[in-house]
């Protein structure tokens, strides 16, 4: 019994080490098919997530691309697989000093495409691309400016993609066992594939057929080819030395004896002004009670969200899509005060060290002017002296004017980051400096209170004229050069749509008693509703000046299309709208038209244009059909030829 036994054990021995063997190899081999498994879905995960957060961004959009963009955007998705996991690939080595190098591209540029790209559309609702680098890359401080004015935001950004890739990298080398000579040839190829991405070509423009991760990547060959002088900038136009066209002495018009102050603001919206006298509005409180007979004007639209272009229209009173050459020499308001004896000032807060700025404003001829530098020496880039200063020189200044006077009052202060005196009022509750989108109330009464301040300062400028001998002859005219985005549609800032948060701009005159005739008072005071432009601000300005009806000045009257705002005649033809002009080009194609409450409009990611009429839907957030804007659409279709982003010519040498 006990042999049999013993044989037994024998036998059963070899077979439950057999058995335990079969086990640890089925477990080896499930491991191995783990780390297969794993080592692939690790290399998908970039890629995937660049898709997935594109997808929660503006997935309508891509499922409604047209097969090429399909297309495009599948081969943008390719490349993001190459890319991400040879560099992931390269970085999982055991040994040498490829995988360091590997690693550190890896994490640096998985947290900028991706951060970057999550910051960026959190503030324009489009991505970066190779425009937008190029465009910005002729103001790099201004960009730099900007980004440290919003930091804790960007950083938060870039947190959740750092960390991502960290782990990633982490993970990797734990999983994968990459063979000695496919790991050595993707150390060596990782980063010559990294810096092949930044020229490979994306659908960047229209709708942005394409994965941001590779936008981003394409966006920074482009930055590089600019820094090397390698990128043909042709279409990225700035303000040029400007010389105004001769007119002719003038012989001042039998009108009423009076002087002219022109002030105009830097990004101000309408609905962030008292445009019309109301004792409970604080916006602007400190005009708002200083001037209660004032004429107000509540729907004034500036022809574009920027400055160079609105100052181009306001001073100038043509159109925005004019030449290059008509925008940099048709005469100013400036130059008929000239031929008219008038004195003129030029005074502004705003630094003219940006975009060429200074160029455009360095043959005004003016006999008395003030710029942010001369101010303060060390005055912002973008949002330029502190406008205390201002008001305290133009205070000092501004009763030494010989008469007639035309003065210009150009603000500065309210352009993001926007200017806040924490010693000054502060009065909308609560504001913050951070621009998320969770905290978009905040943020805008941070910019409330930059327009608050503001009105402060100009408040003490009008009153320093009024108690002057001019005061009594001086009528002044107020606008903005454009308003200003809190994400309506998705933007923010300006420049980058016609839609109202960035065109409604306030607007006021004030005049001293007897300063008008009667029939100037009821023409302004009939205008007071309705639909009016930037292109009738000049002509308002040449009337108050007295600018005769002289047939020398006919050539240049023929490209004024607005009408002066104490006539009686209101400019009812379509008027065109765009960021996109022959003194400024844009990031980002938009433009349109307007006639009357009728808008059409376009971005460069849309793929027809939109139609809204402002009576019915004040706030643009449902398109008509497209016949109800038939004149406003065979206005653009004649003058622009094509949709924003949308056949775009190539640059001609």
């Amino acid at each position: 019994m006990s042999q049999e036994s013993s044989s037994s054990d024998l036998q059963a021995e070899p077979s439950e080490r057999a058995l335990g063997a079969l086990r640890v190899r089925s477990r080896l081999r499930s491991l191995v098919t783990w780390r297969k498994v794993s080592a692939v879905l690790l290399l998908l995960v970039v890629p995937l997530v660049s898709v997935a957060l594109d997808f929660a961004r503006r997935g309508a959009r891509i499922r409604a691309f047209p097969h090429e963009y399909v297309v495009t955007y599948l081969a943008s998705v390719a490349e993001s697989l190459i890319v991400w996991g040879v560099l992931l690939y390269a970085a999982a080595r055991r040994r040498g000093a490829a995988r360091h190098l590997a690693a550190v591209l890896f994490v640096i540029m998985v947290t900028f495409t991706v951060g970057g790209q999550s910051y960026f559309f959190q503030q324009y609702h489009a991505y970066l691309n190779v425009d937008v680098s190029v465009f910005a890359s002729n103001f790099m401080d201004s960009v730099l400016n900007q980004l440290t004015a919003d930091f804790g935001n960007y950083l938060r950004a870039k947190l959740p993609p750092l960390l991502l890739a960290v782990g990633l990298v982490w993970a990797a080398r734990q999983v994968m066992r990459p063979p000695s000579l496919p790991s050595q040839i993707a150390g060596a190829v990782a980063p010559l594939l990294l810096a092949a991405s930044f020229f490979v070509p994306t659908q960047y423009r229209s709708e942005q057929a394409s994965t941001p991760d590779t936008l981003y990547l394409n966006a920074v060959g482009g930055l590089l080819r600019t820094q090397l002088g390698l990128t043909d900038q042709s279409n990225q136009l700035r303000p040029r030395a400007r010389q105004s066209l001769p007119v002719p002495p003038l012989t001042r018009a039998s009108v009423p004896k009076r002087n002219v102050l022109y002030v105009i603001l830097e990004s101000v919206r309408a609905d962030a002004t008292c445009i019309e006298h109301d004792p409970k509005c604080q916006r602007t409180e400190a005009t708002n009670k200083l001037l209660p007979e004032r004429f107000p004007f509540t729907q004034m639209r500036s022809m574009d969200s920027c400055t160079a272009i609105s100052l181009a229209v306001l001073w100038s009173g043509v159109r925005p899509i004019e030449s290059r050459d008509t925008l940099h020499e048709w005469p100013l308001v400036f130059d008929y005060a000239h031929a008219l004896g008038y004195h003129t000032a030029y005074w502004t807060s705003q630094n003219m060290m940006f975009g060429n700025v200074r160029l455009w404003v360095k043959n005004l001829g003016v006999e008395h002017r003030v710029t942010a530098t001369e101010l303060d020496p060390a005055a912002d880039l973008d949002m330029g002296a502190p406008e205390k200063y201002l008001a305290e020189h133009v205070s000092r200044n501004v009763g030494e004017l010989e008469e007639p006077f035309m003065a210009v009052v150009q603000m500065s202060n309210v352009h993001y980051p926007y200017y806040l005196d924490l010693a000054l009022p502060t009065p909308f509750q609560p504001w913050t400096t951070s621009k998320a989108p969770e905290e978009n109330q905040a943020f805008k009464n941070f910019y409330q209170n930059s327009v608050y301040q503001q009105d402060l300062h100009i408040a003490k400028m009008i009153a320093a004229l009024k108690a002057s001998p001019a005061g009594k002859n001086t009528v002044i005219v107020y606008t903005s050069d454009h308003a200003e985005a809190f994400r309506e549609h998705g933007q923010m800032g300006h420049t980058f749509s016609i839609f109202d948060e960035e065109v409604h701009v306030p607007m006021w005159i004030d005049a001293p008693p007897g300063t008008l005739t009667d029939a100037e008072i009821g023409n302004l005071r009939a205008k007071r509703d309705q639909y009016l432009f930037h292109v009738d601000v000049a002509p308002t300005v040449l009337d108050l000046m007295g600018v005769p009806d002289d047939p020398r000045l006919a050539q240049y009257r023929a490209k004024l299309p607005g009408h002066s705002l104490l006539s009686s005649e209101l400019t009812t033809e379509p008027m065109p709208m765009t960021n996109c002009a022959g003194v400024w080009s844009c990031a980002f194609e938009n433009w349109g038209a307007m006639q009357g409450s009728l808008k059409i409009e376009a971005r460069s990611w849309d793929n027809g244009w939109n139609c809204y009429d402002l009576e019915q839907d004040p706030g643009e957030q449902s398109p008509l059909p497209l016949d109800q804007c038939s004149d406003l659409h065979a206005f653009v279709q004649r003058t622009y030829g094509r949709l924003p982003g949308k056949d775009v010519p190539r640059p001609t040498k």
